[in-house]
C-alpha cells in the first residue's frame, strides 16, 4: 500500500488528478514549498512541506530541498531488512512509498537562447538524485514507486485505483526504467548545450 508520497514538481500541469487520488487512500505526502502550496489549495491537508518532514529550512533559491538523509534514507532503505529497519529507527526515518518528481525545465530553457547563466540555474540537482534514489530502490527492493511526467499519471491514477492503493511490481520496474532514461535524456542534453555553448574552450 502506499502510505507516504514525495512530490517535488517543476511542471505542475494534471496534479490536481494524482492528488484527488492521493486524497481517496489517505496518503500523507511530503512536498517542496511550491508543490506543498498548491496541494494544499485543493483542499489536502494531509502535506508536509520538506523542511517541516526533515526539520532542516529549505535553502534560498531551493538549491536543498529533498538533499537529506530523511528523504533519501525513506526512499533507498529496505524497511524489511532488520539492520536497515535499525538504522530507520535509530535516525526517525520514515518509508517513503511513491516519488513523484519532475526536473527543472533545462531543455525549454535552452531552446528559448537564453544565456549560460541561465541554463546552469535551470540544470535540477536534487530531482535527478531522487529520481535514480527511487528507481534504484523500487528495482532492488520492489517497494517504491516513481513518476517522472505528468503523461504517467493518468495510467498510475487507474492502476492505484484498480489495486485499491497498491502498485503491482510489474508496473513498478516499468516506471523505474522510465525514469533512469528520464534522466539519462536531462544529462545528455546538458551535455549537448555545453559542447555547443563552450565549444572553443573544450579542448583546452
Amino acid at each position: 500500500m502506499i502510505k507516504r508520497a514525495l512530490i517535488s514538481v517543476s511542471n505542475k500541469h494534471g496534479l490536481e488528478g494524482l492528488v484527488r487520488v492521493l486524497m481517496e487512500f489517505n496518503v500523507e505526502i511530503i512536498a517542496s514549498s511550491g508543490t506543498a502550496s498548491m496541494i494544499k489549495s485543493l483542499g489536502y491537508e494531509n502535506v508536509l512541506e520538506v523542511s517541516e518532514f526533515t526539520g532542516h529550512e529549505e535553502s534560498p533559491e531551493g538549491l536543498l530541498k529533498t538533499l537529506h538523509p530523511k528523504i533519501h534514507g525513506g526512499v533507498l532503505l529496505d524497511r524489511d531488512d532488520p539492520e536497515h529497519k535499525r538504522y530507520m529507527e535509530r535516525n526517525s526515518i520514515q518509508p517513503i512509498d511513491l516519488v513523484v518528481v519532475n526536473l527543472y525545465p533545462f531543455e525549454e530553457v535552452v531552446k528559448k537562447k537564453g544565456d549560460l547563466t541561465e541554463a546552469v540555474r535551470n540544470i535540477d540537482i536534487g530531482g535527478p538524485a531522487m529520481i535514480r534514489s527511487a528507481a534504484k530502490a523500487s528495482l532492488l527492493f520492489n517497494r517504491v514507486s516513481v513518476i517522472v511526467d505528468p503523461s504517467q499519471y493518468d495510467e498510475f491514477i487507474h492502476i492505484l485505483r484498480v489495486n485499491q492503493g497498491s502498485i503491482p511490481l510489474k508496473f513498478k520496474r516499468r516506471l523505474a526504467a522510465k525514469a533512469f532514461k528520464r534522466t539519462a535524456e536531462y544529462e545528455a542534453a546538458i551535455d549537448a548545450y555545453l559542447r555547443r555553448i563552450l565549444q572553443g574552450e573544450w579542448d583546452e
